[in-house]
């Protein structure tokens, strides 16, 4: 398996992206030409769950092969298992299974452990299997859905901490997700501070303008801001603590 080293997320960056909501996320990515980062057919397995922020930990199946997706393979170097136990703290685990919806790959037990383990969260765009356990663990979960089988019966486990293909993004090792009731969107590594900064006024700046209109100004010149609305802002900016 990949030995790459998990990077640590500085709090201050953990802190200011719980308060930057994924459609927010979408719109400063997609200003940078970034189209493609939120994952398709990954919805919160339940509703209200509390948004979550965290390096990716990638895992990957491929379709089921007879000889080696079995029982028996649960016990092998190079399984759910194994990946589970090199996960560290404060990741997201982010599972390629292939879109596949007629096997759960992880279930009540396994979601236990990773909530031992201090996972922040499961992020697949697959589906889950003994969902009520799952739920009991507490371990936050964005998925496809649930399906009663185990994994092995439509898919094959073959490593971790590589890249994937999740929900028709493409993922690498520590890059940043962020997950919340719209869904889960990535965040690459190398433009981390740059999208935090700029998420961050963006949330700022639009909770400025719902101000106004729940005020009852209109939209137009308001969202997006013209000069004389921007300048409005700008002083707003200048007259908080």
């Amino acid at each position: 398996m990949s030995d790459v080293a998990v990077l640590p997320l500085a709090a201050p960056v953990i802190e200011a992206l719980r308060g930057v909501c994924t459609a927010t996320l979408t719109t400063v990515l997609l200003k940078k030409g970034l189209r493609n980062l939120w994952l398709r057919n990954v919805r919160p397995l339940q509703p209200n769950l509390p948004r979550q922020v965290g390096r990716a930990f990638t895992l990957r199946f491929v379709p089921t092969r007879e000889d080696l997706a079995t029982p028996a393979s649960w016990g092998a170097p190079v399984s759910t298992r194994a990946a589970i136990e090199a996960m560290p703290a404060g990741v997201i685990a982010v599972v390629d299974a292939m879109g596949v919806t007629q096997a759960g790959i992880f279930g009540d037990i396994l979601c236990t452990r990773m909530r031992q383990r201090e996972v922040k969260a499961l992020v697949t765009d697959g589906v889950v299997r003994d969902v009520s356990g799952v739920l009991a663990t507490g371990l936050p979960v964005w998925c496809q859905g649930v399906a009663a089988p185990p994994s092995v019966a439509a898919l094959t486990f073959v490593g971790w901490q590589e890249p994937i293909g999740c929900g028709g993004v493409a993922l690498f090792p520590n890059d940043v997700i962020v997950a919340d009731s719209d869904g889960a969107v990535l965040i690459p590594a190398a433009l981390l501070d740059e999208v935090v900064a700029l998420a961050v006024e963006q949330e700022r700046l639009e909770g400025w303008i719902m101000k106004e209109v729940q005020a009852g100004k209109r939209l137009p010149g308001l969202y997006p801001p013209d000069e004389a609305n921007m300048a409005r802002y700008m002083e707003w900016v200048r007259e908080q603590p």
